[in-house]
This record gives C-alpha cells, sequence and structure tokens, in this order.
C-alpha cells in the first residue's frame, strides 16, 4: 500500500499531518501508529509493508512539534496535551473513515507507548487491543539525580531543551538503518524540558495504576535498550489487570525494535497478535460490580487501616495547623470533602490567623489535590458553556439540574458570564447550609433563575419527578465520595428520567490521585469519619452511565489524570 498524506485539526485547531495507507477494498478496521520521540510518521513504511496487511486501514501521524506537524520541535504546553492530541487523531479517523474505535488496534512506540497507555487509563477508549514496543517508562538518563536537576533548572529559567544522548548505533545494529536516521532531516534530536519531566511523572502514574487497564495488551521489550529500562515494562506488564496481556522480549534488540537487525520477527508478532484479536469478537469486561471484587476495592479496603505512626504523626500535624489555617481549620470543621471546603478551595484565598497561618494555608490550597479540584472547576465550566451554547444556537431552551451542587459556583459564575443567554438553574443539595450558600451567591451576582432546594442526590424518584424537565444535568464530586455502584446507578437513572431527550449530562470522576492513601488515613469526611474514596477507572464509571442511558460524547482531564470531567447525552426515541 502507498502512503497518502493527510492533516487533521487536533482539540486546539493545531493541523496535525499524518500518512494512511488505505485497503483497495473498504474495510472497518484500523491500525493506527504511534513513532517514537523525535521521529514521524514516515519511519513506519517499511514496518507497513512488512505487516501486509492488505485489508487494514494503516494511520500514523506526525505528533504535535515533530516531523511535518506544528509547534515548537521537540516540545508541547505539557505532555497531557498530547494525550489530547491522540483521543483527538482516533476520534477523526473513527468519524472520517467510519472506523469504529471498537475496531481499532493501536501500535506505540517508546515514549508514544507511554502517551497511550495514558490515554488508555485516562480515557477509557473501548480500543480492540494496544501493543506497547519498547515503552519508556523508565527512561535512562545516566546523569545521576538528572530529574531534580532537572526540575531546578526549569523553575529557575523556564522551558528549556534536552539534547538526546543517543547515537543511531545505540538504536540499532544495522548500519544502514543507523545512516538513515542520521541523514534523516525530520528527525529532532532534542526535546522539552517540560515534555521530559511531565514524561517522567506520567510513566510513574501508569506503572503504579496499571491495575486500572482491560484492555488487552502486547508488549515488546528489547535485551539490549540502551534508552529504557526493560523493569519498568515488565513491572507495569504484571499489574496489568488486562484478562488478555503478552510479553515478548527479544534479548539481543536494541530499543529502535522496528529498525533493527531481525525486524521481521518483531513484525511477524505484531502481526499475529492483530490477526488474533481481529478474529474475535470485540468484548469488554463489565465492571458494574467492581465495587465488590476488583482492583480498586481491594485498594479501598486496604485503606480502611488508620496506617502506622507517621499518619498518626501527619494527623497531629495537620490538626495543629488548623488552629492557624482557615481552610484547614474548615476541613475539620466541616469535613475536607464538604461543600463548604469544596467552595473554599474554588476562591483560592489564603486566610489565617497571623503570617504563618496565611502560609500554611497557601500550601494547602496548593497542594496537588486541591489543584486539581481548581482545574476540574474550570474544565466543568468550559463543558457546561459548550453545551449551553450548542443548546442555545438550536435555539432549544437551557435548563440545568445540578443534584449536588454545594454552593453550586461553577453553575452560577457561568450562567452570570452567559448573561445574554436565557438559563434557568435548579440547584440542589443534601446540607441546608450548601443551600444557604448557593442563595447568598445566586443574589450576589443578581441571578433571579436560580432555585436552591434540598434534595437527596441518590434517591431516584425524586430527581426524576422534577418538573420541567432539565436540558442539561450536572453530577459533580459526589460519585467520587461513595463506594458502591448501586447507589450511582439509581442516581443515573433518576437523572436519565429528569433529563430530556438529547438533553445532556455532565458527570466527573476521579480515576487516580497520588494522596489516596494520605486522605484516606489523615482527613476526616462531611461525617466525621476517615475520608476513604474508592477510586472508580474511567472505563467503570463511564459503563454506569451507558447503563443508566446516557452515551458519552466528550470528556476532558486534568494534567495529572486525577479528575475528569465528561458530557454524556440521552438519545431520542
Amino acid at each position: 500500500m502507498e502512503a497518502i498524506e493527510q492533516a487533521m485539526k487536533s482539540w486546539d485547531g493545531a493541523e496535525l499531518f499524518y500518512r494512511e495507507w488505505i485497503p483497495h477494498e473498504a474495510t472497518d478496521k484500523a491500525i493506527l501508529l504511534f513513532h517514537r520521540g523525535h521521529e514521524h510518521s514516515g519511519r513506519w513504511q517499511e514496518t507497513v509493508d512488512l505487516l501486509a496487511l492488505t485489508d487494514i486501514a494503516v494511520f500514523a501521524w506526525d505528533a504535535r512539534g515533530h516531523g511535518r506537524s506544528p509547534g515548537e520541535r521537540g516540545a508541547a504546553n505539557n505532555f497531557a496535551d498530547v494525550i489530547r492530541d491522540v483521543d483527538a487523531f482516533a476520534r477523526h479517523i473513527s468519524e472520517r473513515y467510519e472506523i469504529p474505535i471498537e475496531n481499532m488496534i493501536i501500535l506505540a512506540h517508546s515514549l508514544a507507548a507511554v502517551s497511550v497507555a495514558a490515554w488508555v487509563h485516562d480515557y477509557a477508549p473501548p480500543i480492540r487491543a494496544m501493543i506497547l514496543a519498547t515503552a519508556a517508562f523508565h527512561v535512562q538518563l545516566y546523569v545521576p539525580l538528572a530529574i531534580p536537576l532537572l526540575r531546578m533548572k526549569q523553575r529557575l529559567f523556564g522551558p528549556g531543551q534536552v539534547k538526546s544522548y543517543v547515537e543511531s548505533k545505540l538504536l540499532t545494529r544495522d548500519k544502514k538503518q543507523a545512516a538513515q536516521y542520521d541523514a534523516d532531516a525530520l528527525i529532532f534530536r532534542q526535546i522539552a524540558v517540560n515534555v521530559l519531566l511531565d514524561l517522567y511523572d506520567a510513566a510513574n502514574r501508569l506503572v503504579a495504576d496499571a491495575g486500572a487497564i482491560q484492555t488487552p495488551t502486547l508488549m515488546i521489550g528489547a535485551g539490549h535498550d540502551w534508552v529504557v529500562r526493560l523493569k519498568a515494562q515488565r513491572q507495569f506488564f504484571d499489574r496489568l489487570s488486562s484478562p488478555l496481556k503478552e510479553i515478548e522480549i527479544y534479548p539481543a534488540a536494541y530499543h529502535a525494535i522496528f529498525h533493527d537487525q531481525d525486524r521481521h520477527l518483531v513484525v511477524d508478532r505484531v502481526r499475529k497478535f492483530i490477526r488474533e484479536r481481529f478474529a474475535e469478537p470485540a468484548t469488554r469486561p463489565s465492571l458494574l460490580n467492581a465495587d465488590q471484587v476488583g482492583y480498586t476495592r481491594d485498594e479501598y479496603e486496604r485503606l480502611k487501616s488508620r496506617g502506622g505512626m507517621k499518619f498518626a504523626v501527619a494527623r497531629a500535624g495537620l490538626k495543629a495547623a488548623g488552629r492557624l489555617s482557615r481552610g484547614v481549620d474548615l476541613g475539620w470543621r466541616s469535613g475536607f470533602d464538604s461543600g463548604l471546603s469544596l467552595d473554599y478551595v474554588y476562591e483560592n484565598k489564603p486566610r489565617g490567623a497571623s503570617g504563618v497561618g496565611r502560609l500554611i494555608d497557601r500550601s494547602y490550597l496548593n497542594s496537588i489535590g486541591w489543584r486539581g479540584i481548581r482545574q476540574r472547576k474550570a474544565n466543568l465550566k468550559n463543558a457546561l458553556r459548550k453545551v449551553i451554547e450548542k443548546l442555545h444556537h438550536q435555539e432549544l431552551p437551557v435548563r440545568i439540574l445540578d443534584i449536588a451542587a454545594g454552593a453550586g459556583r461553577y453553575v452560577i459564575e457561568t450562567m452570570h458570564e452567559l448573561s445574554d443567554i436565557s438559563i434557568s438553574a435548579t440547584l440542589r443539595d443534601y446540607e441546608q447550609e450548601n443551600i444557604d450558600a448557593a442563595q447568598a451567591l445566586a443574589q450576589e451576582f443578581g441571578l433571579e433563575n436560580v432555585t436552591a432546594e434540598r434534595g437527596d442526590a441518590f434517591d431516584r424518584d425524586s430527581i426524576a419527578a422534577i418538573a420541567p424537565r432539565a436540558t442539561i444535568g450536572i453530577v459533580s464530586g459526589l460519585y467520587e465520595l461513595f463506594p458502591l455502584n448501586q447507589a450511582v446507578l439509581n442516581s443515573l437513572r433518576g437523572l436519565a428520567g429528569a433529563i430530556e431527550p438529547a438533553g445532556y449530562l455532565i458527570y466527573t470522576n476521579q480515576p487516580w490521585h497520588p494522596q489516596v492513601e494520605f486522605i484516606a488515613r489523615v482527613l476526616r469526611n462531611r461525617e466525621g469519619q476517615p475520608w476513604i474514596m474508592r477510586r472508580r477507572t474511567t472505563a467503570e464509571i463511564d459503563e454506569l452511565v451507558r447503563v443508566a442511558g446516557f452515551q458519552k460524547v466528550a470528556m476532558e482531564v486534568d494534567q495529572w489524570g486525577m479528575f475528569t470531567v465528561s458530557i454524556a447525552q440521552r438519545p431520542e426515541p
């Protein structure tokens, strides 16, 4: 098959270059290829030829900042943007070529294997399978303390580049391939410092949380890899929850495994895996009972212990800090997960009994979890704005229902910002103090079409009876606090009854949190109990939403992979 050059608009409008190899006969199956760092899609031509999959469409992009795609060479705003590009590319291929996501297999090499694994972890696309070759879960930097030094360099001097130490002779044993690599003008041998640091952090997160992934996976490793460590790849593989996972190590191979000697053996193994996966029906294990058995349930049970002495010391220290820091004091009094605490985090204004108290409060508000919460709010407002504007453009009424609104700040602020659009909102919450706060906030912004009322977000019948029915339903920051799926499903089914056909549901989730153990063993919730959370993978919450009667259409996630904001639509009859 001959490559045809194409281009696509990514999530931010950037026009990314890609190549396609389309069979003569129509097909509904696709392979997506993602090149290693520094390289470009043209480097896949020989692999495509060797695969000889003449009944499957093949697509390969030039990543942002690489090859013929735009952007500063070897750079991106952050690694999360690259992951969003992966999602945009898969969606583009699905929509333009009418190939279901379920009929896609992803092959990613080195750095790209990390971005693809992060996409699978964070977005939970229902792809048929993924193939990760010499995945860069641990880049060998060789320089002692390289990561801390790079972090310091970035803080002191801002953005910069790191030149790759890897010569072509360390990538492949094939001298002809090494010469082609050296002569390729589109290969850029540097990488942005921020991307390298983000890669390091994302890789550590993925290895630690590989159990969240259930996608069929083939991993390919090289025994003489001078670029990345094989040990981290094995750790990732061992922790995968995928019911079907395979690993193949080529003892003599170098890192550039698709351009190394004996590469036909690697390609043969890849072809075999692809053929086997497409020969089977597309299936996904159900996660409706993940609250009873499975990876995150086991973690939840482990977190019920109060931990050792270090957590007792942390609790005592944080209680002492509460005497000076207003935010910490509010958390101890009302619960760190309460609506009042959340609204304080949204305001993000350090307050305390003295200068020391304000300093403690600033540190508290700048913790990774609260930064993620504020980014979730920004993503939530962005999703809400998009849906409001879409309904307004279609000349449909905009009626918002938030079943656990807290103080409703994100809804009220968005309504104020879109004052030229007629919007009404019903803000429900279980706590009267949150209802009072929402009413006060609506008055502060001069909004009259806001109704704040008490209501149980898990009472299906009560939610479904709300009239008139909403065109936008919201549930944010709620399901993350409750471990059992039946209650969540009841709530979602209530929302399905409360939202008009073709209306939208905006929902949040917490698939990952680096402080989940600290939170469970140190902080208290709104009921005065240890704040223990059972994480739901993106695949799990999406299945609950789907079973309740919605179809997911979009998703955003923060740069740390902690909090997702998704949009789903209720189908018309």
